[in-house]
């Protein structure tokens, strides 16, 4: 239902019904058009933060419609289920003798908040502005306990990063903090200037002493959580930069091994090419002696095979001549074999 409780009170009490009472306090939950309309028009809420009310999905806020003030917070908390930061929305709509308090989410429990108020009924009796200071004060010391996650996530961030560790999944994990630490950062930071602005007016508008007090003690724990959350933003950005750092280095590093064992490698290569090359040259020359000394058994050969009938045998000048052929043979091939550096 989206009525969670109505109720009215006089000198800080809650009765029954009364037509001459001091404070009406209703609290709605997701609350449908018409329910929403009706409230409106039972105290003349301004249509403009009706709509707001109704979209959600506002931003912080403290606006003025005439007598009525219409105040927009961004509750949080840690979700340890999937280990993120929700939000939440509470709109709320303040008049000389009323508050309607319109809630997107289950949380903050504005009837837990309700049971404390009303058992300090001498504070309650101080109206409207007691309740709105009492749901501030509710929505910003819920902001305590995320601000002590979050400093321990980026706590552990940071001791991995010191020590070295540069995996993909501390990038990851640094991105998503630092949209969470964003996220929180729009729900928290315009909060101290809506609540200077309420106690600017809160002599123009009678606001009691002790509500000016509480809403004091409110400034000061919402400024204390801005100023750490800014710090954390500071912090996972600065985090980023180590982590691309760390990540840069690891890769040059990777590339200078590679680059060394690449020139390592390279200088193997050169060594068993040089060595290639010299047994080349060692068969080249090998090969050009054995074709020198070939020529002169070759015709060597021919004249020791014993036929009967080899003119050459028989010839006066043929031992000579045998011999001049061996030696001019074995020389032409060693000038060719030179000038091509066989030898």
């Amino acid at each position: 239902m989206a009525m969670i409780d109505n109720a009215v009170y006089v000198d800080g009490r809650r009765v029954e019904s009364s037509s001459d009472h001091d404070l009406a306090w209703i609290g709605l939950l997701r609350p449908d058009p018409r329910e929403l309309d009706a409230v409106a028009t039972e105290f003349d809420l301004h249509e403009n933060a009706v709509e707001d009310a109704m979209k959600g999905h506002q931003r912080a806020k403290l606006e003025r419609y005439g007598d009525t003030l219409f105040v927009v917070l961004r509750p949080a908390w840690f979700c340890a289920d999937e280990g993120t930061v929700a939000f939440g929305e509470v709109h709320l709509f303040v008049g000389d003798r009323f508050v309607v308090s319109v809630r997107h989410a289950d949380r903050p429990d504005l009837a837990a908040l309700r049971a404390r108020v009303e058992q300090d009924p001498e504070f309650l009796a101080k109206g409207s502005e007691a309740v709105t200071a009492a749901v501030l004060d509710e929505v910003v010391d819920g902001y305590a306990p995320v601000v002590e996650v979050l400093q321990d996530e980026i706590d552990e961030i940071e001791d991995q990063l010191f020590a070295g560790h540069v995996a993909t999944d501390v990038s990851k994990r640094i991105y998503q903090l630092l949209s969470e630490v964003l996220a929180f950062q729009r729900a928290t930071k315009p909060v101290p200037a809506m609540v200077k602005g309420l106690l600017r007016g809160a002599d123009k508008y009678g606001v009691d002493d002790e509500v000016q007090h509480r809403l004091r003690n409110v400034l000061d724990h919402a400024l204390r959580v801005t100023e750490r959350v800014d710090s954390f933003r500071a912090l996972l950005e600065n985090a980023l930069t180590l982590h691309s750092t760390l990540v840069s280095q690891e890769q040059n590093e990777a590339m200078r091994r590679m680059t060394s064992a690449s020139l390592a490698q390279g200088e193997e290569s050169r060594q068993l090419a040089r060595a290639a090359h010299r047994q080349g040259e060692e068969v080249k020359k090998i090969s050009s002696w054995a074709a020198i000394l070939f020529a002169p058994g070759l015709i060597a050969g021919v004249y020791g095979m014993n036929f009967d009938h080899m003119p050459e045998l028989h010839w006066r000048y043929g031992y000579p001549a045998a011999i001049a052929g061996m030696f001019a043979l074995a020389g032409i091939l060693w000038v060719v074999f030179r000038k091509r550096d066989w030898l």
